[in-house]
């Protein structure tokens, strides 16, 4: 497993060690070890059935592990649930909300289940996830975007240190995705740990400081998304004619290697403007140049020349052995 140095960053505010999860005779969850820190936005990612929502119900203590333990700001979750998760805000699935109340009155509704939140902290929780312009309208009228900002402003009513997020942005169109990514890096910014579960690939390389990469039950990889992706070679993707010759050319530099089409991992994006000519190579960038003025001196056509930088899309395939997920 891929692990980054824990010396010099900030606390820990959500440790997970050795956590195992067993049903019947099967381990659904096999030795899962991250941890969360203060101030940052963790992605947690995987396919379907990879373990994801089972983890976080165990971050919540709503199931409990077979071995290791969770702690969130030094405290056993399964042994002291309630000092633990008064630290703890989330949104597990869909936010639960009351559609024939107003968003005020769904907020007071929650705050009367915690200590210590008056009127005052529900119109901060409104104003951080801006929704003060429709925090007395029906929660019925409100766009999905909406109400996933009403449930993470309950979710915050607490003060809590850590947020969890299950998969944030599902439903929302680019505007809400934009905006929820906006108020999510405040938070981080003001100090809180905040942890995303998503099958964005794009959007948690985006949002995230540091991810978790799980399949079939067991972490991959953790560490800086930065970190992670830059140890994938960057591509170059070259559109020439006649594409035999220019193989023959590019095969013949000690220097590049020519990928075959199961070796690429390109984001579909990429793959949709391709070509049957295309070829994808790995290579340092510096000797670009160079091969163009010899395919040019040879006479071969070149359409186009692109650098494709290493993406967390690609970690994950190369990761999981292609496994989707979605």
């Amino acid at each position: 497993m891929l692990l980054e140095q824990s010396s010099g960053y900030p606390p820990a505010v959500l440790t997970v060690d050795g956590v195992r999860k067993r049903i019947g005779r099967k381990w659904i969850i096999d030795n899962v070890t991250f941890d969360v820190r203060a101030g940052e936005i963790f992605g947690f990612l995987g396919p379907n059935g990879a373990g994801k929502t089972t983890t976080i119900r165990m971050l919540v203590d709503l199931i409990r592990p077979t071995e290791g333990t969770i702690t969130v700001c030094g405290y056993n979750v399964n042994k002291n649930p309630e000092q633990a998760l008064q630290y703890v805000g989330s949104i597990v699935e869909n936010p639960e909300v009351y559609t024939y109340l107003t968003g005020w009155e769904n907020l007071q509704h929650f705050a009367r289940m915690q200590p210590g939140v008056d009127k005052a902290r529900i119109a901060e929780v409104v104003e951080i996830v801006r929704l003060d312009q429709r925090i007395h309208d029906k929660v019925s009228t409100y766009s999905l975007g909406m109400r996933q900002r009403l449930g993470i402003a309950q979710a915050l009513l607490g003060r809590p240190r850590l947020l969890i997020l299950d998969e944030p942005t599902n439903g929302l169109d680019p505007k809400g995705i934009k905006e929820l990514r906006e108020f999510v890096r405040k938070l981080a910014g003001e100090g809180m740990a905040v942890f995303v579960s998503s099958h964005l690939l794009s959007e948690i390389q985006l949002l995230c400081d540091r991810v978790a990469i799980i399949s079939k039950g067991k972490v991959l990889a953790v560490g800086g998304v930065h970190e992670l992706v830059s140890r994938n070679s960057p591509y170059v993707l070259w559109e020439l004619a006649p594409s035999s010759q220019a193989k023959v050319l590019l095969g013949a530099h000690p220097g590049i290697r020519i990928l075959a089409p199961d070796e690429v991992t390109l984001d579909d994006a990429v793959t949709a403007g391709m070509g049957e000519d295309s070829l994808v190579t790995v290579m340092d960038e510096a000797l670009i140049p160079e091969m163009v003025s010899l395919m040019v001196a040879a006479g071969v056509t070149v359409r186009a020349v692109h650098k494709i930088n290493p993406t967390l899309e690609q970690l994950f395939l190369k990761l999981t052995e292609g496994e989707t997920i979605d």
